[in-house]
């Protein structure tokens, strides 16, 4: 501890230098905390994937939409517990800033197969009562203000209505949640009757766009798989059924590997920030080569000095690191807020650990050549300024 005062006043030697690099750093971090928790929330439906979930699409895409009469069929199958169908509303709310994911669909089936799903038994009666009823997830209640009761206007963006209007209307009748807070941001969503949207729509009558399928047993998983796409082979609609995780997966690598793409971006951003504060720890040592020589006149050992310009790179990339994980801590619930999906989105332990440790590593780096100059230099050479 007695030594903070001077590694203190070394890293403040050029004030304007150290605030830059350091704000380099904290820029960088903040990179790093925001790509980290953004990457963490698109596997978090990955995750949570239920092990006795199927999806049924059609086979060559996802936007190839199924006749609804294939419900009926696959539930007869052995072997298969539930199904609901399920389509892409594609609507928002009164602007196109205020979207959300809907979805019409089987009410009671779909309900029964995600347990996680959390709604007041009256509430649940309620939407089985009411055809235009609708339920939405508590995040998107609270963030725009919607309690039951409410009727929630909605332009769609896909689906018209019978008389081409675009002005859909929803009777809100219920508000779930999840039993894990940390899956909110997976089911931030509004459901609503497939039997009404199928009756009101414009076009696409008798179609789902895909279909969530409840096993008895998820060892029965393959077996039921390979029974629901030979039930429709060779037909006109045929299917491509896989297990909801496989499903979430394929869906993300649509948009591209995001682990792959964060990881080059975070990785070209240090890779840039290691020469920039080496640098910096080089001229700042060199520029103190005659009070280094002076530190060994008074009796500091080659291993004290090492240590002192490593404690001084130390410093430099955990305060600002701090900072920057700090910004991302603050700026992340705001963000949070502003994205349907993202309501979990937060630094997790596990990136704030991460990123301290490369924080570590990246003091060690750029601190050890100037550190080990610092320590075999000679005293007579450093005074006499060669």
């Amino acid at each position: 501890m007695r030594y903070l005062p001077l590694i203190w006043a070394t890293l403040w030697r050029r004030p304007p230098r150290t605030l830059f690099t350091m704000l380099s750093i904290a820029v960088a971090f903040l990179l790093y905390a925001l790509l980290t928790a953004v990457n963490a929330a698109f596997n978090t439906g990955i995750e949570v994937a239920g092990a006795d979930r199927l999806v049924t699409t059609g086979r060559y895409s996802l936007t190839q939409v199924l006749p609804a009469g294939h419900i009926q069929k696959i539930q007869s199958l052995p072997g298969v517990a539930l199904v609901a169908g399920q389509s892409w509303f594609g609507g928002y709310y009164q602007k196109e800033s205020n979207f959300f994911p809907q979805f019409p669909t089987q009410i009671e089936p779909y309900l029964a197969m995600y347990p996680e799903i959390v709604l007041p038994e009256d509430q649940k009666q309620a939407m089985l009562r009411t055809r235009t009823g609708a339920i939405i997830a508590k995040t998107l209640a609270d963030r725009y203000g919607f309690s039951i009761g409410d009727r929630i206007p909605i332009i769609a963006g896909i689906w018209p209505l019978a008389d081409g209007s675009n002005n859909w209307e929803f009777d809100l009748v219920g508000i779930f949640d999840t039993k894990n807070p940390k899956d909110r941001s997976i089911y931030e969503m509004m459901l609503f009757h497939h039997e009404y949207f199928d009756e009101a729509r414009q076009f696409g009558k008798g179609t789902v766009g895909w279909m969530v399928v409840k096993t008895r047993d998820p060892a029965q998983n393959e077996t039921v798989i390979q029974q629901i796409d030979a039930l429709f082979a060779n037909s006109p609609h045929e299917t491509r059924t896989q297990t909801e995780k496989a499903f979430n997966q394929a869906f993300i690598k649509q948009m591209g590997d995001i682990g792959l793409i964060m990881s080059s971006i975070i990785g070209a951003v240090f890779f840039t920030l290691l020469f920039l504060t080496g640098n910096t720890m080089m001229q700042s040592v060199r520029e103190r080569i005659p009070e280094l020589a002076v530190l060994k006149t008074l009796g500091y050992s080659d291993g004290g000095v090492l240590a002192l310009v490593l404690a001084e790179s130390l410093a430099l990339c955990l305060l600002a690191a701090l900072s920057g994980l700090a910004l991302a801590a603050v700026l992340l619930p705001g963000i949070a807020a502003k994205l349907p999906g993202f309501s979990g989105l937060a630094l997790t332990p596990g990136a704030f650990a991460g990123a301290v440790a490369i924080a570590v590593l990246l003091a060690l780096v750029v601190g050890l050549i100037p550190a080990l100059r610092a320590m075999r230099l000679q005293i007579v050479d450093a005074l006499a300024a060669r």
